[in-house]
């Protein structure tokens, strides 16, 4: 009697059946049917090398092996299928073990892959672990063995792999669509609020709920805006109320004091609103493991409301929140300023609005400055139809899609329009590695960047394909309620129909080592050639759009932990090359090297060259070692609003957790001697908040 040792170091008994199974599973993949005689005969042929053995116990692999070999002899067809089958098998094993090794890593070490994550919590590593699988199902059955191989080779890198076939990207959440008339969440009708104080909860549940069933940056645009309807009902029920309390009382100007007793609490409730906002989405994660990367954008509402509503918002983030003497600003919500000459220039309307804002970022790093006014695309939109482009999450930004015309204007009265649409993933492009291929391999720099371009096509449409046969009932407040653009479907509807103005990215990181390594000049010294690429991309891109007519846009890509990776993956091919790969990281999109000795206004001004070559999302930064010099911070904000910027100030604040004290940089207290200290740094656009004590930021690139 014949036994086979298992995987798992037990024995079984040698089963003629299995290897009938086994056979037959593989003929019929090749569309070979096979007789009893000739089940037979295969059988026959295992026996006889089974007898050649001369022993008693055989391993599973090498039974498989003879079972490879009697299909060689008996037709080389199923041979290969049962080959193939068997390394697929050997494949989904390795891909398991990955998987699990993975996983226990997330348990017992933690991951620091993702700023916006905390990888101690439980709900936390279960998602980080649910990722980690996903994201090997999709390279396994989703890409084919081109893309496959240009993503693991580092020429392309595919975004959040473990969520894009999931649901969306980022967005710009139509709230105000959502909550007029009322909606359905969960099962249960929310009647739209008629109080600020209510409207406040209103929004913060759906955000989260909202934000949990996508990925990437979920941005509420125009929030100054959307709260002064609900203001206005608080105000006029606090001014009945006073009237009220003393209807019984003759008192002089009876109405000027409703008013301001009305607006002094109206001013309360947005101050406990945003208070409620800043602990609920910066201590609460979703069910999707993490804390939602949930924005906004206020500033050029003129309206009494609307000016309260953003001078609220700025002072409520510089207060900070924490224990008293011990407060911190928050992460979340991210602030844009949206920032208008005509409103915030000096002597204009709201200019005192901006003095806030200047001294709320030196505190907090937030808000961000995006200007509505000077040159270039956001501004052009919104001097041209008066339509501001928030931006979603830290800087991806949406084409423009029109109410009538779809991708081009239907005639010179159509508008453009923007909230409710989001973007359908992100891909980026590594230019220094494609450029060192053709060299290595002695071909046309162009030639091989556009076969990486198609492969991103492709797989975009493939990608949208994939999304467009998914039912609303998957994210029910955009598709169903109303949050995404004609988002009003049953929801057993297929969202197809839907993603017609929605963009899809093409990342581009990296230009300053593209340039390197093309002349060993940097961006600073020599742009040239980044600029020929980057223009070259730009009309590429241009013709894909309209040919698949879809909105494809050029992402300035906040590498995060792909700064890193993007090193590693050169290296391993090309080695390590001086000013390319010497560094433990890429430089991000078009940026200047951190180490160049430049001023902040020659940083604007070398990286304004390429600013209109990236219209699907960017940012310029500059860090500022003039500690609390608003005058030069306000300065250069209102030169990069003229040039068109979207600004943000890199400030590198430190806390103490003991004393309370508070300075640019510092990685033991000066006034208490402790070590704790919690230190906030922008990483590639993003924000991370760590402990110096137990982990040390690295500068940003």
């Amino acid at each position: 009697m014949i036994k086979i040792t298992k995987k798992d170091g037990t024995l079984e008994d040698y089963n003629e059946q299995k290897i009938i199974n086994a056979v037959n599973k593989s003929s019929r993949r090749v569309m070979i049917n096979l007789s009893d005689n000739d089940y037979a005969e295969i059988c026959s042929m295992v026996w006889e090398k089974i007898v050649e053995h001369d022993t008693s116990e055989i391993d599973i692999c090498e039974m498989h092996n003879i079972v490879e070999s009697s299909l060689d002899e008996f037709h080389p067809a199923i041979a290969k299928s049962y080959r193939d089958y068997r390394n697929y098998k050997k494949d989904f094993v390795h891909m398991l073990d990955k998987v699990y090794q993975k996983s226990q890593s997330i348990r017992y070490i933690g991951d620091t892959s993702n700023a916006n994550t905390d990888s101690a919590l439980v709900s936390t590593q279960r998602s980080l672990i649910y990722n980690e699988l996903n994201s090997e199902l999709y390279k396994k059955f989703f890409l084919n063995v081109e893309e496959r191989q240009a993503a693991k080779d580092g020429y392309i890198y595919i975004h959040d792999r473990s969520a894009r076939l999931d649901s969306i990207n980022c967005c710009l959440f139509d709230i105000s669509n959502v909550l007029n008339g009322g909606f359905e969440m969960g099962n249960v009708w929310y009647n739209e609020p008629k109080t600020l104080d209510v409207a406040f909860d209103v929004i913060s549940d759906v955000a989260m709920s909202a934000a949990s069933q996508q990925y990437g940056g979920f941005t509420l645009p125009r929030i100054d805006t959307v709260l002064t309807k609900y203001a206005k009902l608080s105000y006029e029920k606090y001014y009945e109320e006073y009237l009220d309390i003393v209807s019984f009382v003759d008192i002089k100007d009876k109405e000027l004091k409703a008013d301001d007793y009305a607006t002094k609490k109206v001013y309360r409730d947005m101050e406990q609103g945003f208070q409620s906002w800043e602990y609920r989405f910066n201590t609460v994660g979703s069910s999707r493991g993490d804390y939602p990367f949930i924005a906004t954008s206020f500033g050029v509402g003129t309206s009494k409301f609307e000016q309260m509503v953003t001078e609220a918002i700025l002072k409520v983030r510089m207060g900070g929140q924490g224990k008293t003497g011990l407060k911190k600003p928050v992460l979340f919500p991210k602030l844009t300023f949206l920032y208008d000459e005509n409103l915030h220039g000096e002597g204009k309307q709201l200019e005192y609005l901006f003095d806030i804002a200047i001294d709320c970022s030196s505190k907090s790093m937030y808000p961000d400055f995006l200007s509505l006014s000077g040159d270039g695309y956001i501004p052009s939109i919104y001097k041209k139809y008066g339509k501001v482009i928030s931006l979603m999450g830290c800087r991806a930004s949406l084409s423009p899609w029109f109410e009538r015309g779809g991708m081009h204007p239907l005639d010179e009265n159509d508008v453009p329009v923007f909230e409710g649409r989001h973007n359908l993933g992100a891909i980026s492009l590594h230019l220094p590695m494609i450029l060192a291929k053709a060299r290595h391999e002695n071909k046309d720099f162009y030639e091989l960047l556009d076969y990486y371009l198609e492969l991103i096509r492709q797989l975009h449409i493939k990608t949208r394909d994939f999304l467009g046969e998914k039912k609303a009932s998957t994210n029910p407040l955009g598709f169903c309620q109303g949050g995404f653009l004609n988002g009003n479907l049953k929801p057993d509807d297929k969202i197809k129909s839907l993603l017609k103005p929605m963009t899809m990215s093409f990342g581009i990181t990296a230009l300053n080592e593209l340039q390197y390594l093309y002349n060993k000049k940097t961006l600073v010294e020599d742009n040239g050639f980044a600029l020929e690429v980057m223009q070259y991309i730009n009309k590429k891109i241009e013709q894909f759009k309209e040919e698949d007519k879809i909105l494809y846009a050029i992402y300035a890509t906040p590498g995060e932990s792909l700064a890193g990776l993007q090193v590693e993956q050169f290296r391993k091919k090309y080695g390590i090359i001086e000013g390319v790969s010497d560094r433990a990281y890429v430089s991000n999109s078009f940026h200047c090297g951190v180490w160049e000795d430049i001023t902040p206004i020659q940083k604007q001004d070398y990286e304004k060259q390429f600013w209109d070559l990236f219209n699907g999302g960017k940012i310029q930064y500059c860090k500022y070692p003039i500690a609390y010099n608003k005058l030069a911070q306000k300065t250069l904000v209102r030169r990069a609003m003229k040039m068109g910027f979207y600004e943000g100030l890199n400030l590198s604040l430190s806390y103490c957790e003991e004393c309370g004290h508070e300075q640019l940089d510092m990685d033991v207290c000066p006034k208490c001697g402790s070590e704790l200290v919690t230190k906030i740094d922008r990483m590639n656009g993003l924000t991370k908040t760590a402990h110096v004590k137990l982990v040390k930021l690295r500068e940003t690139p």
